[in-house]
């Protein structure tokens, strides 16, 4: 128990930098290398239960959690590899034409790990996500904190601006949006 004013003095002066961090996702290998940017979303009840008494209604903190959406920006590579590993997972998701694409969606190197239990199946809906760690490093880039992100999946990609007019040619970035059921936060 604190008891002191000294007692309460932190015993870490260093701040977290927003330049420190690594984003890892199974299912997009290539697009992890290039984040430039990833958020901690943030969470809040769902809505307010109201108590009702004698002479009263009065406010009660909810009992449902919701989670912002996982937002992710990174740079693209010029053949689009990055880019096109989260369009095609999308594709297989919502609308595959063939039945390559949806078993291109549904098969993947986190799969693999798992063994044949449910991979490929239709009925098994949790092999069109992929789980998610986001990794918050020191200023000495050794890791303090791991959030881990359960089930995520894409729920929109931005589109690609071409520009000839762009004389500074800087390269080009897109952001993902994704959801998940829930994250984690781990001290390590």
């Amino acid at each position: 128990m604190i008891t002191t004013a000294m007692d309460r003095q932190p015993t870490n002066y260093d701040l977290a930098r927003p330049t420190q961090f690594r984003f890892d996702l199974l299912k997009i290998p290539n697009t992890q290398f290039f984040a430039t940017e990833v958020n901690l979303p943030g969470i809040a009840f769902g809505g307010d239960a109201i108590m009702n008494s004698r002479y009263k209604s009065m406010p009660f903190m909810g009992d449902t959690l919701d989670f912002s959406p996982l937002e992710l920006s990174f740079n693209v590579q010029e053949n689009l590899a990055n880019y096109l590993e989260i369009h095609q997972w999308m594709i297989g998701i919502g609308f595959p034409k063939t039945p390559t694409q949806f078993s291109q969606a549904i098969s993947s190197e986190d799969t693999k790990e798992i063994g044949n239990a449910g991979k490929g199946s239709v009925t098994n809906p949790s092999v069109l996500t992929s789980d998610a760690t986001l990794t918050l490093l020191t200023n000495k880039n050794n890791p303090v904190i791991r959030v881990f992100f359960r089930n995520v999946y894409p729920t929109s990609l931005s589109g690609l601006q071409f520009d000839t007019k762009d004389t500074a040619a800087e390269g080009l970035t897109a952001s993902v949006t994704l959801n998940y059921d829930l994250y984690e936060i781990e001290v390590v």
